[in-house]
């Protein structure tokens, strides 16, 4: 033992721990992000089972695993390992078991259930179609879920047949459903996603429903025999896609018995762990921009829902009862802040947890998620604009920070400081937040490039959480803006509703303001002033442009520009122009024209780069090309960046993050004085 203490004292002295300078981020880093999802607490409160997320720079790909830890923060270590993605768990009710998502065997997506005691897994699915979010019967014997089931018709365009061996091009497509294509999914296959359980001891699925329409998740009655889920089953459910109701399906007759019948969304549903009282989110439909989700209960065998947040002006999320049936607690966005509240059933509304965030890693958009354990312990995904989400538990009133997997790459390379700052808006002097970042190294007496970076929805919000893009800006020397201009989320529904059939056009005064107030901070330099954002952020940033000429360069990534073409290809016509204008296209053109920054094109000098992916099916690409050839036929300075294979969701590769910001800081650099 004594030899072994003298060599570990030479080896410090000759092999001394070298304490490593920190530097800036670095785009790269990006694959070396990580954050955790989907924290599930144990229904007895004492052990948490979350997602944890990494990247594979060699393959591109986005990946997970499943991790457990006891709620005071040890024994924190993996259930499931390897270059793949584990998802979605969920407790059994006895919190012996879980069930999960995985596609670790062979690429394909199946159901998991695996033994806690033994750490033991099996498939309980194995089906060509991914299945979706699994739910356990109260008794634990039973899961239901729902999965894609294809309707095969026979084509309307009838062939003659071709000669033996001849070679022809594959046969017509033929289409005549509203919503044909999807974000994300591409063209969309015939079917809809079906209702189905299966025991835990394995076997095949048993389909429940049949409906020609999309059914949500199922959640289980007290009893067992039902199943409640939401679905828009109404014939004109094209035309009127905001219209869901909750339905309850009796699994012995598979009678389905509609619950709620109004005009508007009825969804989410959960059942009281005492009786089957159901808690839902829901609102009237007033066909504005901006709608906030209520909550409403119907206890067992009433005939009538009772609205309890009819006082809460926040839009409800991620609903969950208590362990004894008396309140619920939800999730919500208020003021750049994602907190938890617990409401009980006469309305009366507390916040219980704060700085719930960190899911969004390329912009700063408010996002996370929590579980609640039956005793009322929480755990769940603190964010803060120094790092992306970690899990923390609440136990009571005292908060603990379990993880910290970024602490590593944070501890050699520097961030940017974010502070808060608010403005008023020069257009009504109504008080606009926003969040200020500056450069590494900030010295506040020399003057730095400037970026206005502006968020889309667009009924969304930015908050005080970690983004990777900003932080790669700040990294290359610039100050960044972001904030909430009006018609952001979280502010309530008049200020959401400020720009119902009126955007973009006063956000504008907002942010311009904005630019003012951080200019008068004294480190701007106000001649290397750069404007961008993504999808309504774009089509602000093509707004901007056309109505100043004050920012050196713009970028305007993944925009609408012209909305009479937008509503008739974006992949849900049926909902853009039924809510986001008052008429139809031919009916009432002059709103489009007069809000489409096509029609300012003739004012811009701001040389201008589009952005967009090449399968983006939200705004499709085709925006940015009509917005491109204008600008060239106008004689502007422009270019076009096509990201190939991506979506609306630009950076649903790490490479294609890396791109979108490489690209937004070349075209600056590009400008910069």
């Amino acid at each position: 033992m004594r030899k072994l203490l003298i060599l570990s004292l030479l080896l410090l002295i000759y092999f001394p721990v070298i304490s490593q300078e920190k530097t800036e981020l670095q785009l790269i880093d990006i694959f070396d992000y990580e954050y955790i999802s989907d924290p599930q607490i144990s229904p007895d409160g004492k052990k948490i089972v979350y997602v944890r997320n990494f990247k594979d720079i060699m393959t591109d790909k986005n990946l997970s695993n499943l991790w457990i830890v006891n709620s005071d923060g040890s024994q924190n270590r993996p259930l499931t390992t390897g270059n793949q993605n584990d998802m979605s768990p969920k407790w059994s009710p006895d919190g012996k078991k879980l069930v999960f998502k995985s596609d670790m065997q062979d690429d394909k997506m199946k159901l998991f259930i695996m033994w806690l005691d033994s750490k033991e897994y099996f498939p309980i699915t194995n089906s060509v179609k991914t299945p979706g979010e699994a739910t356990w019967s109260n008794k634990g014997d039973y899961l239901a879920f729902t999965m894609f089931v294809p309707k095969k018709t026979e084509s309307f365009i009838k062939l003659p047949a071709k000669p033996e061996g001849a070679t022809w091009n594959d046969g017509p497509i033929f289409i005549d459903e509203m919503n044909y294509r999807g974000d994300g999914q591409g063209y969309l296959k015939e079917g809809n996603n079906q209702i189905f359980i299966i025991s835990t001891d394995g076997g095949s699925p048993k389909q429940v429903t049949s409906s020609d329409n999309d059914h949500g998740t199922p959640v289980w009655s007290a009893e067992d025999d039902k199943l409640f889920f939401s679905a828009n089953l109404h014939e004109n459910s094209d035309l009127d896609p905001m219209n869901s109701e909750v339905y309850e399906l009796d699994l012995k007759t598979g009678t389905v018995n509609t619950i709620t019948s109004r005009e508007g969304p009825d969804n989410h549903p959960v059942v009281s762990p005492n009786d089957n009282t159901i808690a839902y989110l829901g609102f009237d439909d007033e066909y504005l921009g901006y709608q906030i989700s209520d909550l409403y209960i119907r206890e067992a065998n009433a005939t009538e829902s009772k609205l309890i947040s009819g006082d809460f002006d926040r839009d409800i999320e991620n609903i969950q009862w208590d362990g004894k049936g008396k309140g619920l607690y939800f999730q919500y966005n208020d003021h750049g802040d994602t907190k938890i509240g617990y409401i009980d059933l006469n309305g009366k509304v507390e916040v219980v947890a704060e700085d719930v965030g960190g899911l969004s890693l390329g912009r700063p958009y408010n996002a996370g998620a929590f579980s609640v354990s039956r005793k009322g312990d929480i755990a769940y995904t603190y964010g803060s604009p120094m790092n992306l989400a970690d899990l923390a538990v609440l136990d009571g009133k005292k908060m603990k920070r379990i993880t910290n997997v970024n602490k590593d790459l944070f501890s050699y390379r520097k961030l940017g400081n974010v502070e808060e700052i608010t403005w008023k808006s020069s257009f009504d002097d109504r008080e606009i937040q926003g969040w200020l970042v500056t450069p590494p190294g900030f010295d506040p007496s020399k003057k730095y490039p400037f970026i206005l970076e502006i968020h889309g929805g667009p009924f969304a919000s930015y908050g005080s959480v970690f983004s990777a893009e900003i932080q790669a800006f700040a990294a290359a020397g610039y100050v960044v803006l972001y904030s909430n201009p009006r018609g952001s989320s979280g502010y309530g529904k008049e200020f959401g509703n400020l720009i119902h059939h009126d955007y973009p056009n006063h956000d504008y005064e907002d942010l311009m303001s904005g630019v003012d107030a951080a200019i008068e901070k004294g480190f701007i330099d106000e001649n290397n002033l750069f404007v961008t954002g993504g999808s309504g952020g774009g089509v602000l940033t093509a707004w901007i442009v056309g109505k100043t000429d004050r920012f050196r360069a713009a970028v305007v990534a993944k925009p609408v520009i012209n909305w009479y073409s937008f509503v008739l290809y974006a992949d849900n016509p049926g909902f853009f122009s039924k809510y986001w204008f008052d008429k139809k296209p031919w009916e009432d053109p002059e709103p489009y024209l007069k809000r489409s920054p096509i029609s300012y094109v003739g004012n811009v000098t701001t040389p201008t780069m589009l952005l967009t992916g090449e399968e983006d099916f939200r705004t499709p690409i085709a925006e940015s090309e009509q917005f491109y050839a204008a600008l060239k036929l106008e004689g502007v300075e422009s270019a076009m960046v096509r990201i190939p294979g991506a979506s609306h969701g630009i950076a649903s590769k790490p490479s294609n993050l890396i791109a979108k910001i490489s690209s937004i800081l070349a075209w600056f650099d590009k400008y910069k004085n």
